[in-house]
């Protein structure tokens, strides 16, 4: 008699995904932060091809079409399309420049306001005493001063320019790097991975930067990306004052700064500058919160 049963196969494990797939699964799962993410890889892109994508030269004056309108709106034309401003520049091709600075300016400020402020708060952490209470002491004292006048402060005793406005951003920035920092490494110095670490005899500066940074910086990447639209803000502002990016430099508070008496006769000359930031820095921060929900295993389902 024949044996008529049937083996089964046993179930096959699944394989785990891979730390990248893991982080966008779950990046991906926050449409708001696709979004964001989607909205700034396009200007970037923009950005990059600036001299190619825009219509017109950012300074060129066209004498013949002085506050025209945009191209959808009788009296507009599409050579351009977002209308003119007062004296007769492209508003799209300055958008489209400006968000090239913007982007650079928020590059550079994130970039010098993070490593000053890493160093900072892994010294005061991984150090602590006197070290520590010297640092957080002068953070504390930054953060009792608003961050836009102590900004409008440095610009003011370095001289407007749009450098300047760039380190005066940097610094006022730096105390949430150094508190974010600080506080990522008191949670791990005591780890075992860290004190197998110093009982192989690594030194100070291998456990600073080679084991206790790399934990580190979860937190510290949603810090900089939300960082991004904090300096494009706070340029603005400095632009609009008058303190940061001086004229005829395609910036977008700069842009602003020039429409105010504009704001009743041509709307347009104030409206899209103002949207450009507006969703700009509202990518930023989408994107920021759904680097926090990747990156946090706290809050992954």
């Amino acid at each position: 008699m024949t044996d008529t049963t049937q083996t089964t196969n046993p179930p096959q494990e699944k394989q785990p995904l891979t730390p990248f797939a893991e982080f966008w699964a779950y990046f991906s799962m926050n449409k708001g932060a696709l979004a964001g993410l989607i909205y700034i890889a396009v200007v970037i892109v923009i950005a990059a091809l600036a001299p190619w994508v825009a219509p017109h030269d950012p300074t060129e004056q066209f004498r013949d079409a002085l506050l025209m309108p945009p191209a959808w709106i009788e009296g507009g034309s599409w050579s351009y399309i977002l209308g003119t401003d007062d004296v007769g520049r492209d508003i799209l091709s300055r958008l489209i420049y400006g968000a090239r600075l913007s982007l650079l300016i928020g590059c550079m400020v994130v970039v010098i306001s993070l490593v000053i402020g890493v160093f900072l708060g892994l010294s005061a952490g991984y150090f602590g005493g006197m070290v520590d209470t010297a640092i957080m002491r002068l953070v504390d004292i930054m953060l009792a001063l608003p961050s836009l006048l102590l900004a409008i402060a440095i610009v003011a005793i370095l001289g407007p320019s749009i450098f300047n406005a760039s380190l005066a951003i940097s610094f006022v920035s730096l105390p949430h790097y150094v508190r974010l920092t600080r506080a990522s490494v008191l949670s791990e110095i005591n780890r075992d991975y860290v004190t197998a670490s110093r009982v192989a005899g690594a030194g100070h500066f291998r456990l600073m930067v080679s084991v206790l940074l790399p934990n580190c910086l979860a937190p510290l990447i949603v810090q900089a990306t939300l960082g991004f639209s904090a300096a494009i803000l706070d340029m603005a502002a400095l632009g609009f004052l008058g303190l940061g990016a001086q004229p005829p430099t395609p910036e977008w508070g700069v842009m602003l700064a020039d429409a105010r008496q504009f704001i009743n006769s041509a709307w347009w000359v104030v409206t899209f500058p103002g949207v450009a930031i507006l969703v700009t820095v509202l990518a930023f921060n989408l994107m920021g919160d759904g680097l926090r929900d990747a990156l946090d295993p706290k809050l992954k389902k």
